[in-house]
């Protein structure tokens, strides 16, 4: 099966702490016999999935906490769309499906209008498949477009992003690798292999989503030093780590994920490793010198650092484990602390993500298909958008975006 999401962010002017369901509250469908463009308006905020499946050939638009606003009809099929449909799935999600008469191209596009709803577009086209050098095209490829609408159907014009910032970094490291299999399940699936394919599938949502870029510490079966990896993340200036695994356990009925951070007590054994190498060590991120500082002082800045560290990769991990709990089961409902190598960055928020149990025979089974490592890409993906939202990182996009929101400079 074909799988591809592209994961959009709303920010929009919603109190703090509100979470009142948005509403579809219009829905407009242009076909044409090369493609056809879907267009909705939608008020509040949410999150919005939307992806290709084939056999037959779909596009599916998942509209978390969201409803179809009274009086708001499906337009007709016609052309390239056979039939559109719509059902309200658990957790509020709001799904449209548009069944196609042929395999499509998809390309979204995002804006804010003047009243503060968001316009989401979806433009799908056949054409581009005409070039095979172009079925891989990334996100934000130009699209030929159906032909336009006479002008009073026109869309607004989308609002400009202020251009201002930089991407957010998240590194993600595909656990063990090389002659390092990790965990092996009852039929003979590896632990790296599963963990690189959903750390790939990760980093290609990364990538399409606006305003994000992915850093692989291993793109391959390679084997890599647990403290490489960290370094890794730090020499891309990571804002994220987050570490893929598969556990694995003599009872083969346990099943579920869950999610680990740092536990006070590796914290504490890796301060005393900074500490004791601070004169050759980097700068912490924020601009933090370890350098030349007395112990005294030099253990407060650690130990400040590593504070708020482990307390952004709690939240992060909170978030991703709720969205982890949309897909499969999870094992532990709580975010798990412990001393993994892996998680010892002292400024970079770090989280361990044991994605199943390979060690259980019917979650192998889905860890080894394709649809099942998007599902949890997708997830992880979710979670993480969901966190810089609510804590964009200094010099970001978001960050300078939100700010200028805040103050009233959005147009």
């Amino acid at each position: 099966m074909f799988v591809r999401y592209f994961t959009l962010l709303l920010l929009l002017a919603a109190p703090a702490g509100v979470a009142a369901p948005a509403s579809v509250q219009g829905i407009e469908l242009r076909t044409a016999a090369t493609g056809a463009e879907l267009s909705l308006t939608i008020s509040g905020y949410g999150h919005h999935t939307v992806f290709l499946l084939d056999k037959p050939e779909r596009v599916v638009i998942d509209l978390a906490n969201t409803r179809l606003a009274p009086g708001v009809r499906l337009p007709p099929a016609g052309d390239a769309v056979q039939q559109v449909r719509s059902g309200q799935q658990p957790g509020e999600t709001l799904r449209l499906v548009l069944q196609l008469t042929q395999r499509l191209s998809l390309q979204e596009h995002l804006s804010v209008l003047a009243d503060g709803r968001s316009r989401l577009v979806v433009s799908l086209d056949s054409r581009v498949f005409t070039a095979p050098e172009q079925r891989e095209a990334p996100v934000g490829t130009p699209v030929p477009a159906p032909a336009p609408a006479p002008a009073a159907a026109q869309m607004p014009k989308p609002v400009a992003a202020i251009p201002k910032g930089r991407d957010i970094v998240v590194a993600i490291d595909a656990g063990h690798g090389g002659q390092d299999p990790g965990a092996i399940g009852k039929s003979g699936l590896q632990e790296k292999d599963v963990t690189l394919a959903i750390a790939k599938a990760l980093a290609e949502r990364v990538n399409q989503t606006p305003g994000m870029r992915a850093v692989l510490t291993r793109n391959s079966d390679r084997f890599v030093v647990l403290r490489d990896r960290i370094d890794l993340a730090r020499a891309a200036r990571a804002d994220l780590f987050v570490s893929i695994h598969a556990d694995s356990i003599a009872n083969a009925d346990v099943a579920g994920s869950s999610v680990y951070v740092l536990s006070d007590r590796g914290a504490t054994s890796e301060a005393a490793r900074w500490l004791a190498e601070r004169e050759n060590a980097a700068d912490l991120k924020g601009g933090v010198n370890l350098r030349g500082k007395n112990q005294p002082l030099a253990k407060v800045l650690m130990d400040l650092s590593q504070t708020a560290s482990i307390g952004s990769s709690m939240e992060a991990a909170e978030s991703v484990l709720t969205w982890l709990d949309r897909v499969g089961e999870v094992r532990k409902s709580r975010v798990q602390q412990a001393g993994f190598m892996v998680l010892k960055s002292p400024d970079i928020p770090s989280m361990l993500i044991e994605t199943a149990y390979i060690s259980n025979p019917a979650e192998e089974r889905q860890l080894r298909t394709a649809s099942h490592q998007q599902e949890i890409a997708g997830a992880i993906l979710n979670g993480l958008t969901e966190y810089f939202v609510a804590h964009p990182p200094d010099g970001s996009n978001l960050a300078a975006n939100k700010g200028a929101a805040a103050q009233g400079r959005l147009p």
